[in-house]
């Protein structure tokens, strides 16, 4: 296993993002000779510098923990269950939007998409899923993509696995995660028939097509993320809502 000081380790974030030493050093407002000795490890940043070179390339807490440990620091963010008492008021916040968004369902989901929370309205769509795969961890894009889950109601599943692979590829290209890594691999190959460069053909948003008791249902969804995180669970959590996409699927769910 290789281990990299911290100055490798901001290059490749770097590099991740598409910045030069001096497109760096500009938005953190240090010299770009700082940068470049950084980096090649003939500077040893202070705790602040790191997290200021961080926040500027966009690390997730997560990550840079990671930086600060490289850096000889101790780690800077926690990371607590979402019923933690510290999280108390988040927790609320996160039911009172899931309890507001009702009757339309909204589910909410980590980093790897497991689900954490879900409001009542998911629950009629569970029941079309087999046992197994509620078992937790639920995850998502498994629960969406397997022929035993929701994919024996997805109308578009080829649409939906489209918007599957757009949203972890670019969430892999942010920050790479080997255990998300797998979940692409394992349900986000393209098949052997699909089209690379698949597009859908949509007005305004892609939606997810389901067939409920013969009766179709038009949905499209919004994510909603907490700004300025200073918890690692916070960081990496997300609320995705269901909203009707016509006239018919709002009455379904206004019965």
């Amino acid at each position: 296993m290789i281990v990299y000081g911290v100055g490798e380790l901001l290059r490749q974030w770097r590099h991740r993002r598409g910045l030069s030493q001096l497109d760096l050093a500009i938005a953190a407002d240090v010299s770009a000779r700082h940068v470049s000795l950084v980096e090649t490890g003939k500077s040893q940043p202070s705790a602040d510098m790191i997290l200021r070179l961080a926040a500027q390339l966009h690390v997730p807490l997560r990550d840079r923990n990671r930086l600060l440990l490289a850096g000889g620091f101790a780690p800077r963010y926690t990371e607590r269950p979402l019923d933690d008492d510290a999280l108390s008021a988040v927790h609320d916040a996160i039911r009172r939007v899931l309890r507001a968004h009702e009757p339309y369902p909204a589910v909410v989901f980590d980093r790897r998409w497991n689900i954490v929370m879900t409001n009542r309205a998911v629950d009629p769509f569970f029941a079309h899923v087999a046992p197994d795969l509620l078992q937790p961890p639920v995850n998502l894009v498994r629960l969406g993509l397997d022929p035993r889950g929701l994919a024996r109601i997805v109308v578009n599943l080829a649409d939906v696995r489209a918007v599957f692979r757009t949203r972890i590829s670019r969430q892999l290209a942010a920050a790479p995660d080997p255990e998300l890594t797998a979940l692409h691999e394992e349900l986000l190959a393209p098949e052997p028939d699909e089209a690379s460069d698949r597009r859908v053909d949509a007005d305004v948003v892609i939606p997810m097509i389901l067939n409920i008791d013969g009766r179709e249902l038009r949905l499209f969804s919004t994510i909603t993320t907490f700004g300025t995180p200073m918890d690692i669970t916070i960081d990496e959590v997300a609320i995705e809502s269901y909203y009707p996409a016509d006239a018919e699927s709002a009455a379904y769910f206004t019965r």
